[in-house]
C-alpha cells in the first residue's frame, strides 16, 4: 500500500494553509482529513459529535479538487484533540502528519496546551508543522 498523509482539520487558517501545503508538496497515495474532537470539550458544549461531518470538509474537498486530487474525511473523538489524532494515525498507518500551528481551540490551547505540539512531541511518524 502507498504513502498515507494526515492533515488535521478545524475551519482555521492554519489548518486551511497545512491542506494546501499537503496537496501541493507532499506526495501520498492516500491524503486523510481528519477533525479531532475533545470528548470533553464535545459533551459539555454540544459540539460535533463523531457522526456528524463538519462543514468544512466540503472546503476541503474542493481545495483537493483544485489540486486534482481526492481525499478522505474522518471525524475522531478522543480524550484530547492531539490524544484522538494519535489513536487515529496508529489505527489507520498513517506514514506523515502535516498540521497547522494552531487551530481554533481559543480557551480550550490554553488549558489544555497546543495539539500541533502533543502531536509532534509524541507521533511515532514525521509531522511537518505548517505556521
Amino acid at each position: 500500500m502507498g504513502r498515507h498523509v494526515l492533515v488535521p482539520m478545524d475551519d482555521s487558517e492554519p489548518a486551511r494553509a497545512a491542506l494546501d501545503h499537503a496537496l501541493e508538496w507532499v506526495p501520498a497515495d492516500r491524503l486523510t482529513v481528519v477533525h479531532a474532537v475533545d470528548d470533553l470539550t464535545a459533551d459539555y458544549a454540544g459540539i460535533v459529535a463523531a457522526d456528524d461531518e463538519p462543514d468544512f470538509f466540503a472546503d476541503a474537498r474542493a481545495t483537493a479538487a483544485e489540486f486534482g486530487r481526492s481525499l478522505e474525511t474522518a471525524v475522531v473523538e478522543g480524550e484530547g484533540a492531539a490524544e484522538a489524532i494519535l489513536e487515529y494515525v496508529d489505527e489507520a498507518d498513517v506514514d506523515a502528519v502535516v498540521m497547522g500551528s494552531e487551530g481554533k481551540a481559543g480557551v480550550s490551547r490554553l488549558l489544555l496546551g497546543s495539539v500541533a505540539e502533543g502531536v509532534a512531541r509524541r507521533a511515532e511518524v514525521p509531522v511537518t508543522i505548517v505556521p
